[in-house]
């Protein structure tokens, strides 16, 4: 089966090209920018992909529309500092030769602090990218977006082979997009009628710590593991608390109304 891979970047230069020659099996690559100022699009077209211009939308609808603009019904949608492996790339190859799901998932392993991250939080981290989109959609999620595979598609199925995820950014850079992300969260949480106790607030980063670096053997990725689980700790504990921030206020409001 032919098969567009798109992939939506800004000023992801420095990382695309990786991910374009690891992706040099596919009959289209389409990449999707929303406005780069560091020749992104200029080195994508240099290398052959289709690029289209489209403001951001937000997460989800930024890859939705992506998908929709590809040659192909079989899509494998990819971040700049994401690329295939050897193996996974066989394994993608198998799969559209002779299709036995209409959606894929695989492993991703996370690149963090110089190491890739084996345990814990870091990996698998199961990644649904490789589907018919005539069968599947990207969710309208600004953030934490995710592949919502139609029900009368059948289950999803697992290929052999890891995405390896080559994220570059600094400690600073990382902690300012889970700020971001854990506002984002907060806001999707709170929209959708759910609410942060005391107890959720207080107890969600300590049951987090003992599950992925305990349970899920975080410690044998050595102090990039600690450090990457430690974050997500604490950006579970930010979260619950911008929640219980926005439930505060908005409390407030009402009653300045009344």
């Amino acid at each position: 089966m032919p098969l567009s891979v798109v992939i939506i970047t800004l000023n992801a230069a420095a990382q695309l090209p990786a991910c374009l020659d690891s992706v040099d099996f596919a009959d289209e690559v389409l990449v999707v920018d929303s406005g780069s100022s560091d020749g992104t699009v200029e080195l994508a077209r240099a290398r052959g992909a289709r690029v289209i211009h489209q403001d951001w939308l937000g997460f989800g609808p930024q890859k939705q529309f992506a998908v929709e603009q590809a040659a192909h019904d079989w899509v494998l949608c990819l971040d700049a500092d994401e690329r295939v492996s050897a193996p996974l790339r066989a394994s993608i190859l198998a799969a559209l030769a002779a299709p036995t799901a209409r959606a894929y998932r695989f492993a991703r392993c996370n690149r963090f602090l110089g190491r890739y991250l084996r345990h814990g939080e870091g990996y698998p981290d199961w990644s649904l990218r490789l589907f018919h989109r005539g069968h599947a959609r990207w969710s309208d999620d600004a953030v934490h977006e995710k592949v919502v595979v139609a029900s009368e598609a059948g289950p999803v199925a697992t290929l052999a082979g890891d995405l390896m995820h080559d994220s570059a950014e600094s400690i600073a850079a990382y902690l300012t997009k889970q700020n971001r992300y854990t506002s984002l969260a907060a806001e999707a949480a709170v929209a959708a009628g759910k609410r942060a106790s005391a107890g959720r607030v207080a107890l969600s980063p300590l049951v987090r710590f003992f599950k992925f670096y305990v349970v899920r053997r975080g410690f044998l990725d050595g102090l990039p593991g600690f450090i990457h689980v430690t974050i997500g700790c604490f950006n579970s504990f930010t979260k619950y608390a911008k929640m219980r921030e926005i439930a505060l206020r908005a409390g407030r409001h009402g009653s300045g109304q009344g």
